[in-house]
């Protein structure tokens, strides 16, 4: 298990509330997963006019590091948006300590705390906290539905010292709070297949009236959540495909059913569970659930969200997972056209930018991260190896030109290891599967060429995953548009002065140069760049003196030149 790194931009700031002292975190994150720091799941959003504001609020239940099977699970945060890009952590809100009623730490095995999916609901100037929690070491049949009351949407609860009232022995989970337009408030929670609703009582601490079975739902697992769009009632939930559940749903013309099963809305994700809420805010409706992209088990999850759509039926279109896959190493943007160095993969951390399961020693200190990078002292270059089936690097650049591409690997299998393959995955899909290219076993210093050929690329940004099945020497890759002219720089239209030169060069061309690059003689891009004017100025001052070797993209050709450092000011 590799450590989490947490990569956005926070500011503290210190309140207090009724746990103690409480720390609020602002993070910047424009893509999945949400949280980063601490692993989260079940995700319970709503948005709350607060002084005529509307702003969105998402409850999630928190998974312990490291984990020890689905019960260890502590407290609670709540977080928030504005714009779903800028978010707070509003801190901690609830823990199992403060749970009176609960089951003793102590009579519970490997120090599980039982903190599982829970709810929240507005009513009468008061937020309503519902929580799942046992009162009794036999945990699994003595659930019960705890509460906590605040004046306040993400600070101060305070647990009631009773559970729900109204609710039968039953031992049921992930409570659920709908209120309809008229002002009633339904309560649903469920689990083992069995799914019940009720109504509940103005005080929204005791039920108004039985519970009733919602009937007509498919596959029904856990994690019922309802929402109401023109006037149609939806109630989502887990189905029990197993170690992938789904998220299913219904529709009703009533917030108790009977219900109409319509289908699948999201997929199975990296997490063996499933669990999620839908709202709509500021026009868009968003589906929130969770994943183990960040850890690789499910017992450590981390909460998403994406947009959401419907047909003109109602009907809910399967939603499209997005996952950040980091951004460019150093704020560099490589180019297709172009080269780009295999230690040069996205920033990110890990989860998002690699995955990496093997323990290895470098000899080169390249990058403080858990990819092992390595330098051959007698050509210079450096290269990832010791790597290993299920361990991805992602690479963001920015295609200068519509067209068909070849990617050019400059790769070898270590020697003694098995047949060893790659499969590629652009922009998140997967379009070589199973492991398609091959690795011939090669040395550092004689690498192979392996050509992904035929590979059609749109102007714009992009991200290119790389999936190794076993360990290899990866130095770099290049990206080769099929319909450039190479040409060597000449006199006309391209010219490149004085050459040899003590380090800096000058570049003058009648065409737009979009890209420029250059590498050293093993091979190594040293320089790369957008082009931009018709006259340009490379600096090697900083290089050895030795041979260079440039490479100018323009919209219809490639020029290739060699540069010669002296070894002495000129």
């Amino acid at each position: 298990m590799k450590n989490l790194l947490f990569t956005g931009f926070i500011s503290l700031f210190l309140s207090c509330n009724a746990c103690g002292q409480q720390v609020e975190k602002e993070f910047v994150y424009t893509g999945n997963p949400i949280v980063r720091d601490i692993y989260t799941a079940d995700p319970s959003a709503h948005v709350w006019t607060i002084d005529g504001k509307e702003r969105l609020y998402v409850y999630p239940s928190h998974d312990i590091d490291p984990p020890s099977g689905c019960d260890r699970m502590d407290k609670y945060h709540v977080y928030s948006t504005d714009d779903m890009v800028h978010w707070t952590d509003h801190g901690q809100i609830l823990e199992a300590s403060q749970v009176s009623w609960g089951v003793p730490i102590t009579n519970a095995s490997s120090g599980a705390t039982f903190m599982w999916a829970p709810d929240c609901a507005y009513r009468n100037g008061k937020y309503y906290f519902y929580f799942p929690h046992p009162y009794g070491p036999t945990w699994n049949d003595t659930w019960r539905i705890g509460i906590a009351v605040s004046d306040e949407p993400a600070a101060n609860f305070q647990v009631l010292s009773h559970t729900l009232i109204g609710l039968p022995d039953e031992g049921h989970i992930d409570p659920c709070v709908f209120i309809d337009d008229d002002g009633q408030a339904y309560f649903y929670y469920g689990g083992g297949n069995h799914c019940f609703g009720a109504q509940l009582k103005e005080n929204m601490i005791e039920l108004d009236g039985s519970l009733q079975a919602m009937t007509g739902l498919i596959d029904f697992h856990e994690g019922a959540w309802v929402f109401k769009r023109n006037g149609v009632y939806y109630l989502t939930y887990a189905d029990n495909t197993g170690g992938a559940n789904q998220l299913r749903y219904a529709t009703g013309d009533n917030p108790l059913g009977p219900w109409s099963y319509k289908g699948v809305y999201l997929t199975s994700t990296t997490s063996d569970t499933s669990h999620g809420s839908v709202v709509e805010y500021k026009g868009q409706w968003w589906a929130f659930y969770h994943t183990a992209d960040l850890s690789g088990t499910g017992l450590l999850r981390s909460i998403c969200v994406d947009s959401l759509f419907f047909n003109e039926n109602g009907t809910i279109q399967t939603v499209a997972q997005t996952k950040d896959k980091g951004t460019p190493y150093k704020g560099i943007e490589r180019t297709a056209p172009g080269t780009i160095e295999a230690e040069d993969y996205n920033e990110g951390g890990q989860g998002i930018a690699y995955w990496d399961t093997t323990e290895g020693n470098p000899s080169l200190e390249y990058r403080r991260e858990d990819v092992d990078i390595s330098k051959d002292r007698r050509t210079g270059i450096v290269y990832v190896t010791n790597t290993a089936n299920k361990e991805y690097l992602n690479y963001t650049y920015e295609v200068l030109k519509d067209g068909v591409y070849n990617i050019e690997f400059r790769i070898g299998a270590v020697s003694g290891s098995p047949a060893v393959k790659f499969y590629l995955e652009y922009d998140g899909k997967k379009l070589t599967n199973p492991y398609r290219y091959t690795v011939p076993t090669a040395s550092v210093s004689d690498l192979a060429t392996v050509i992904a050929s035929n590979i059609a690329l749109t102007k714009g940004r992009h991200t290119i995953g790389f999936y190794p099945s076993g360990n290899v020497y990866f130095d770099r890759f290049t990206f080769v548009n099929t319909a450039t002219d190479i040409r060597d720089i000449g006199i006309h239209p391209v010219s490149v002065y004085p050459n040899p030169s003590n380090g800096v060069f000058h570049v003058q061309s009648n065409d737009k140069v979009n890209s420029v690059s250059v590498f050293d003689v093993s091979g190594k891009n040293i320089l790369q760049g957008k082009g931009g004017d018709s006259n340009l100025k490379i600096d090697l001052s900083k290089q050895m003196p030795g041979i260079y070797f440039l490479t100018l993209l323009t919209d219809e050709r490639m020029y290739r030149s060699k540069l010669v450092k002296n070894s002495r000011q000129l």
